[in-house]
């Protein structure tokens, strides 16, 4: 995983989605307009947390998160979601 120069403040976590599906399990290929929006991903940073709140995810471990969370962002040429750490639901 390449190392970021983004700093996320507070509660908020960067995430680098997971590639969208190419295919079903019977193997039909899902043209890009058709495909769905990654709800998996990698953290790549975390911010520091609020003052009461220490911040629970690290970065590395893989979360899932909600379908229209976050905001996208492209940053070198690749794309990431910014989010608060509320927004995720599990780590896997």
């Amino acid at each position: 995983m390449k190392k970021v120069s983004i700093k996320p403040l507070a509660d908020r976590v960067l995430v680098k989605p997971a590639e969208a599906e190419q295919k079903t399990a019977g193997g039909i290929i899902i043209p890009d307009t058709a495909k769905e929006k990654p709800q998996k991903g990698v953290v790549v940073a975390v911010g520091p947390g609020k003052k009461d709140e220490p911040m629970t995810v690290k970065v590395g471990e893989t979360v899932l998160y909600g379908k229209y969370s976050g905001t996208e962002i492209n940053f070198d040429g690749e794309v990431y979601m910014i989010m608060k750490e509320s927004d995720i639901y599990a780590v896997l």
